[in-house]
């Protein structure tokens, strides 16, 4: 891709947030925003979530082809044989739950992360071969379900349900979080929102992991930092708060009473709005045809207040559009799956996690590194250094 010489050190101004600002090129995938679509390699996003499992989806991002059936059976055998977790990490993970559990729902995942790649001695990215960095890459991923699945158990006073071989990534997750065998209604439910949410551009989680890759660190460094970005409120750490938000309007005849009170106030409607998207979030679509499977009063409502909300933006805003996004109908479908609040941020980093991998293993192919420049708006320089008196 031609880019401007930095030779001359001339500045080139972007819009804040690096707004519509191509920074690589790449194979993965594209959110069309306008369109409401967007797609992971040739094939539509949505389409794959209804029909892929979370496994072929990760296979296809990571090596540029959709697996056949005997290929697919042996990639989710490499990922269910790569999920159990060290004794020594195990043995560590009590302490990392105590340690976090006042912390962001994200700090245990990202300390044990960390642990896991020091224990088992990854090397710098650059040192490897592509071969090495994509099992390097598989092997944290796959034991991201382990590891949230253990912190949270331990959380609440349980034995960590140890992952079982004989199920897939999905099955397993929900096996060892609720410490049942999952019915196969939930696995798909789950499974479309996992695969649904891998990944989604250059979002700010996925633009830290390459930004960590372009210097060549280690796997695990590029997707803990990833993790602290997902942390963010702004970023992927909101899904619970859609549900608290339909708790504090708790019937329908409050719907307009809470929102116009929010539109007022100024404050932001948590599972609203998207920065990409100026039409209905197709995630968001697929989610509500997922949820209205299960139906149920808790379904009803939350399709009752999003219905509403755009008709009182109108009154109050005109001309401005608000869709759901990700979050609305991710955080009702969690809450159908016996999946309790805080562990709605980790999900979502499951899978988000595996579309990380991808693009570290992308990024890693290009050696220069990813150094933008800042503009000095401080006080002029250089000025006398005062003498302390």
């Amino acid at each position: 891709m031609p880019s401007p010489s930095r030779m001359d050190n001339t500045p080139i101004t972007v819009p804040r947030g690096l707004t519509n600002v191509v920074v690589t090129e790449t194979e993965l995938g594209d959110v069309r925003g306008h369109e409401g679509f967007y797609h992971y390699r040739q094939y539509s996003a949505t389409d794959l979530a209804q029909s892929r499992s979370v496994e072929d989806v990760w296979k296809l991002l990571l090596d540029g082809e959709l697996p056949d059936a005997a290929v697919g059976v042996a990639f989710a055998a490499e990922v269910a044989g790569r999920s159990p977790l060290s004794a020594d990490l195990a043995t560590a993970l009590p302490l990392l739950a105590r340690g976090s559990d006042a912390a962001d729902p994200l700090a245990g995942l990202r300390a044990a992360l960390a642990l896991d790649g020091s224990q088992r001695g990854l090397r710098p990215l650059y040192d490897l071969t592509p071969e090495e960095r994509r099992a390097d890459l598989i092997g944290l991923a796959a034991r991201v379900p382990t590891i949230i699945a253990a912190l949270a158990r331990i959380r609440a006073g349980q034995v960590p349900v140890a992952p079982r071989p004989d199920l897939g990534l999905v099955a397993n997750y929900l096996y060892m979080v609720r410490g049942d065998e999952p019915e196969d209604e939930h696995v798909a439910a789950l499974s479309a929102y996992l695969v649904a949410a891998i990944d989604h551009g250059f979002n700010a989680s996925t633009f830290t992991a390459r930004v960590i890759a372009s210097t060549g660190a280690d796997a695990a460094s590029c997707l803990v930092g990833a993790l602290g970005a997902l942390s963010g409120p702004l970023h992927g750490g909101a899904p619970s708060r859609a549900l608290d938000s339909l708790d504090a309007i708790g019937t329908d005849e409050r719907i307009d009473e809470w929102v116009t009170e929010q539109l007022r106030s100024g404050a932001r409607i948590m599972g609203f709005g998207h920065p990409v998207y100026r039409t209905e979030d197709p995630r968001s679509a697929l989610l509500k045809r997922v949820a209205q499977g299960f139906g149920g009063p808790r379904v009803e409502f939350a399709v009752a207040v999003e219905e509403r909300i755009p008709e009182l933006l109108e009154r109050h805003k005109p001309g401005r559009a608000l869709h759901t996004n990700l979050e609305w109908y991710a955080a009702v479908v969690m809450e159908l799956l016996g999946i309790e609040r805080p562990l709605f941020t980790p999900t979502f980093a499951a899978a988000r996690v595996l579309g990380w991998t991808a693009n570290i293993l992308e990024q890693s192919a290009d050696t220069k590194i990813i150094r933008p420049s800042a503009r000095y708006v401080g006080p002029a320089a250089p000025q006398p250094v005062p003498l302390r008196s």
